[in-house]
């Protein structure tokens, strides 16, 4: 999700600084969090529908928002090195431009990859809705990276939560007999979500940690309570599976406990959590 680069001011952290596990912060430095997100959240959406989605769907997803990810993370390092401003960047810019070389493959292949799955497997009509998107998405990339600092009509982490849940709910929409008010409420619900985990990794990147305030607290705490308000609904009217919005408020509550241990840990595990917190409707895949 590219955003603007701004100098981050490290706070002092008070007490103990919690860590992830090695693994779990290759997975963010390697660019791998937002295609493992989506797709967990493709087959999240699938279920919510009713629907099956075979194994290319969820591969195709991932691998599309894989290679624009990487793609994104060398464009902004090549920038920022470009003008002399090496401080603008994060540790997952560091790591993707160290090792670019190996990343400027895994980009082609993955590329080249997902287009072999759309032209073996996906149906003409799928291509059409699909080509839309992808011609949005391409528009936003370009603009983002042609004129980082362009003003936009909507802020831009909106625009980034539209795109890439509409992407993820796409072929379970494509897939239903009728679209249903869960699956409606589900994709509504979880573009506030990805708002929100845009929003707080750059206001968490762009300030100190320790003068943030807790506005991200306040704002998960609303999403969570419109969700949790919007599951009951659904159950009580008998609208379809509310369990995909509550996976989604699960994760709206972690992110507000991140934030409120946003002091307590060191900027890329507390990034790598950001996105880690999103897997919750993983627990309805595994029902």
């Amino acid at each position: 999700m590219s955003q603007t680069l701004i100098p981050l001011v490290p706070g002092q952290p008070n007490g103990r600084i919690f860590e992830l596990a090695h693994p779990l912060r290759f997975w963010h430095l390697s660019s791998l969090d937002a295609p493992t997100v989506a797709a967990v959240w493709s087959l999240g959406f699938a279920k919510a529908a009713g629907v099956r989605l075979p194994v290319w769907v969820p591969v195709l997803l991932a691998l599309v928002t894989w290679a624009a990810y990487m793609s994104d993370r060398l464009l902004d390092a090549r920038s920022a090195i470009r003008i002399k401003k090496i401080q603008y960047l994060r540790p997952r810019h560091h790591f993707h431009w160290k090792h670019r070389r190996v990343f400027l493959v895994l980009v082609f292949v993955a590329a080249c990859s997902a287009a072999w799955i759309a032209i073996s497997f996906m149906p003409s009509e799928a291509r059409e809705r699909n080509a839309l998107l992808a011609l949005a998405g391409l528009i936003y990339f370009s603009s983002v990276h042609s004129r980082p600092g362009r003003q936009w009509l909507l802020p831009k982490e909106l625009v980034v939560a539209v795109l890439f849940t509409t992407g993820c709910a796409l072929p379970a929409l494509g897939r239903s007999a009728a679209i249903s008010p869960a699956l409606v409420a589900a994709m509504v619900f979880f573009v506030g979500l990805a708002w929100l985990n845009c929003h707080a990794i750059d206001r968490w990147e762009s300030v100190d940690p320790i003068s943030s305030g807790t506005q991200i607290s306040y704002a998960a705490s609303l999403l969570a309570a419109a969700g949790l308000l919007g599951a009951i609904l659904l159950f009580v009217f008998d609208s379809g599976e509310p369990v995909l919005i509550g996976a989604g408020v699960a994760s709206a509550c972690l992110l507000a406990l991140l934030d409120g241990l946003r002091c307590r840990m060191n900027p890329l595990t507390l990034r790598s959590a950001a996105d880690l917190v999103l897997l919750a409707p993983l627990v309805l895949l595994l029902q």
